[in-house]
């Protein structure tokens, strides 16, 4: 299996320097890529406006990466922006920005022509100096770990003493289960780390209880509530890392906006004070982040390693990151990552399933005890009460319930806690993806007969307007 190792660096200021150096090569060219790609686009649609016909048009130029490698290795002998200095870093800083402008092409055409999914793609941007983020990769040349354990060697920048030991990898390297593959460096978090892309040989572990399915059902208040298919329910508190900071992440503000901070209307340069104050706002975020991987690395490797199944939600983060009541907390919780960590860690570690439950899967509505579905269960509401079997239980309990038999429902029952022998259906209780309307009738009918239009029936007819516009302009 192919496994990353990472380790932070200790770099002296000039390796630093060279750092940054190649981190910028590769920024620099991308942006070289992109231009040079992009301006065959500009000059056809100048031409199109001329009346030139398509057989005298300008050649489309290829995004491919060994094409832009060899017009890259022409150009930057004669390019002023790469013939003064481009001898000074290695050719992987180049060859990394190169791909990446691969890569970010070849994401956009598949998304236009929609063999991509997710959100629809743009064409590549240039990357800014100031916001885009220093890494380099490197694939060929000297790169191995030192027999000392506190150091790593790199193409062009030569040793480099790493903040921790590097045992873990070094250890499998001299027994020869583990080949380094490539490396990555990158600053982030306020240092600067180094990721080796190693292919190793390793058994899989078992787990502790392979025969029992866990659900999983994350939360604000409480983080995670696990259910397992034998009953037992286990509650996980949220740590909630940044609200414990937030006096902290408060004072280090107001120090930051009383010194004499960058402008980039009038060229105004920040003062040492305002360095030194904003350092220490950086700090305080970077703990805050460290401790939250932790916590969730914890989480997620205890889970694996226990159960031989976890059913998780399929949340729809991102929109409800769009909630400003809830948007910090959510962020804070890491529910994306908690289920991206699950996913790779069952099936790379211990050959065990995730399963992910519908996002439309009414978890929390749905008894655990006899399968009636609520129409209605507000978010205010904690406690679910059946009308049809009268079970009273906490709504997380009561979802994370039906999670876990989700498992067993994917071959006989029908993902209901109290119902698993039944014939499996796609659709539990008749339970459908509709959601019924919630303002009253008469209020709806009077706006039809009056021909007023209502806030949500004005917002609905500006969304449409807009899409037509941006499908008119596409």
């Amino acid at each position: 299996m192919v496994q990353a190792y990472r380790f932070a660096l200790d770099p002296n200021a000039t390796q630093e320097h060279a750092l940054r150096s190649h981190c910028g090569a590769a920024r620099a060219a991308y942006n070289w890529a992109v231009g040079w790609v992009t301006a065959s686009w500009w000059q056809r649609r100048a031409e199109e406006s001329y009346g030139i016909g398509e057989a005298g048009l300008t050649q489309w130029r290829p995004w491919s990466l060994p094409a832009l490698r060899k017009a890259f290795n022409e150009a930057k002998h004669t390019d002023p922006r790469f013939a003064a200095w481009w001898e000074e870093n290695s050719k992987e800083a180049y060859s990394t920005g190169l791909a990446n402008a691969s890569a970010a092409f070849d994401n956009y055409a598949k998304s236009k022509n929609g063999k991509r999914r997710g959100k629809r793609m743009g064409a590549p941007r240039f990357k800014s100096k100031r916001k885009a983020r220093l890494a380099c990769r490197f694939t060929t040349g000297v790169i191995h770990v030192d027999a000392g354990g506190r150091h790593v060697t790199l193409p062009r920048l030569g040793t480099i003493r790493t903040h921790e030991p590097t045992v873990k990898l070094l250890a499998r390297v001299q027994a020869g289960t583990a080949r380094i593959l490539s490396a990555t460096v990158r600053h982030e978090r306020g240092r600067w780390f180094v990721s080796f892309q190693a292919e190793v040989k390793r058994d899989l572990e078992p787990v502790a209880r392979p025969d029992v399915a866990v659900g999983i059902d994350l939360g604000v208040k409480t983080l995670a509530v696990m259910a397992d298919s034998t009953g037992e329910i286990r509650t996980i508190a949220n740590p909630g890392h940044h609200d414990r900071a937030r006096k902290q992440l408060r004072r280090a503000s107001r120090v930051v906006s009383r010194r004499q901070g960058p402008d980039r209307r009038t060229g105004q340069k920040p003062s040492k004070r305002w360095e030194k104050a904003n350092a220490a706002r950086n700090k305080v975020h970077h703990r805050v982040a460290n401790l939250r991987a932790d916590a969730l690395h914890k989480l997620t490797t205890a889970v694996a390693a226990e159960y031989g199944t976890v059913v998780v939600e399929d949340l729809n983060v991102a929109g409800m990151l769009r909630n400003r009541r809830l948007a910090r907390r959510i962020a804070d919780a890491g529910f994306g990552e908690i289920r991206r960590q699950l996913t790779y860690k069952t099936r790379q570690r211990h050959a065990t399933r995730t399963i992910a439950a519908d996002r439309w899967y009414p978890s929390s509505k749905t008894c655990s005890g006899c399968g009636a579905v609520k129409a209605k269960l507000p978010l205010h509401v904690r406690t679910y009460q059946c009308d049809a079997c009268g079970l009273v239980i906490d709504r997380d309990d009561n979802a994370a319930l039906n999670l876990a038999a989700l498992a067993a429902a994917a071959t006989t029952g029908t993902g209901v806690a109290g119902d698993q022998d039944t014939q499996s259906v796609s659709k539990p209780r008749g339970v459908d993806q509709k959601t019924r309307a919630t303002r009253p009738r008469r209020k709806a009918e009077a706006g039809r007969a009056g021909g007023a239009t209502l806030p949500h029936q004005r917002q609905t007819e500006a969304r449409d307007r807009t899409q037509a516009e941006a499908l008119t302009l596409w």
